[in-house]
């Protein structure tokens, strides 16, 4: 039976590459990085060249470049730790409906301490309006979070356009981005689009779980939220995670050569999966089309089967998908995501995320197709009326 993954926006197959270098490191160059002698030296060099890698892909300064466990520790340090470094200034954050969780629940959090948050509208295709967010920013605004490419329909904001506004009207705001799932999909360059903390994880891009980063300004002015030894000029005490800092540096320095070969690559497929579903009845894509949309994100609704009921059928034939973001995907919840973008109720427990990677084939797009187009009807027949 074939075996199809097209789950890539809950995690990406590691590189053998990066796979190796971890090896590498946990048995042969396996010092503490703090430490003085030559065991640490060896480990310490793993993670200034990393910062280098990670540093020169975004055009910004390697100091700018803070190592975490992933995109949920960095979206805490950059709203938690902007917040309370700037609340004298104002108590007002700005974020959209759409966020990841990991946006989502540190606001709520920072709302039960006294901070006033707005969350923005969507559009139809799951994009913010530039004319909302400059009626929702005030003198007292003091952050404002974006999320890039949502991860569970694929649609990219006017990032470039947020931050050219948001300094406009106040240039100490701190501008968020959560770039989970663009970073390594898309261009992008802090300094130039006014971004001042920018989030990314490297299980997205074909590097090891349990590591991530956090983009700050040198000018941004964040506190820590972990104390300790520290590690990392304070701002994230914890011995830093090596292996994983390498190993994500090494996806990094895969991923963005032959870049845009790469991206319009992904494009290619995801075109040739949405053309292949277009004559199945009952079929609805949510979000953006075409270059508007991301590179890997495909959200599907179909008419008369819920979604648990198509994940496992697909499952059975070899084919890996989501009923939304992973990271809720196991509880009963509908999706705020396809509330905030209008989905009608009937397409509410009926969606499916296919994502897509360097490694998905052409023969595995069809094989998918080929699949749904026997499957909906027979599971349609089987629905309770």
């Amino acid at each position: 039976m074939n075996e199809v993954y097209l789950d890539n926006s809950a995690t990406t197959k590691c590189l053998p590459e990066a796979a190796a270098l971890m090896t590498h490191i946990m048995c042969e160059d396996y010092g503490n990085p703090s430490s003085m002698h030559r065991k640490g030296v060896e480990a310490e060099k793993y993670v200034r060249y990393s910062k280098e890698i990670i540093a020169k892909s975004l055009k910004v300064q390697e100091k700018e470049i803070l190592f975490t466990s992933g995109g949920t520790e960095s979206n805490n340090i950059a709203l938690i730790g902007g917040a309370y470094a700037n609340y004298r200034a104002g108590r007002h954050i700005i974020t959209t409906r759409i966020e990841h969780p990991a946006v989502l629940q540190p606001c709520a959090y920072l709302e039960e301490q006294g901070f006033e948050v707005t969350y923005l509208p969507v559009d139809s295709r799951g994009v913010i309006r530039l004319a909302d967010l400059e009626k929702a920013m005030t003198r007292n605004t003091i952050l404002v979070s974006i999320m890039h490419i949502n991860n569970e329909i694929g649609s990219i904001q006017p990032i470039a356009e947020a931050g050219a506004l948001i300094k406009r009207m106040n240039p100490n705001t701190l501008f968020h981005v959560d770039a989970v799932q663009s970073y390594g999909k898309c261009k992008l360059y802090p300094k130039r689009m006014n971004i001042d903390l920018m989030s990314a994880s490297a299980h997205k891009i074909h590097g090891p779980k349990g590591a991530g980063f956090l983009y700050i300004n040198e000018k941004a002015k964040v506190r820590p939220i972990l104390f300790g030894g520290g590690q990392q000029r304070g701002m994230r005490s914890g011995t830093e995670n090596v292996p994983g800092i390498a190993g994500m540096a090494k996806a990094v320095e895969q991923i963005f050569v032959d870049f845009e070969l790469k991206i319009n690559y992904l494009y290619q497929i995801r075109e040739r999966f949405i053309q292949g579903i277009s004559n199945i009845e009952g079929i609805k894509i949510n979000g953006c089309a075409g270059m508007e949309g991301a590179p890997h994100i495909v959200s599907v609704s179909i008419q008369g089967v819920r979604s648990e009921v198509m994940l496992h059928a697909l499952e059975d034939k070899g084919i890996y998908v989501s009923a939304g973001s992973a990271c809720s995907s196991n509880k009963p919840a509908i999706s705020a995501t396809l509330k905030a973008i209008g989905v009608e109720k009937q397409y509410l427990d009926s969606t499916i995320r296919f994502s897509f990677s360097l490694f998905t084939t052409e023969a595995d797009i069809d094989y998918t197709v080929n699949c749904l187009g026997e499957l909906i009807p027979m599971l349609r027949r089987y629905t309770r009326h």
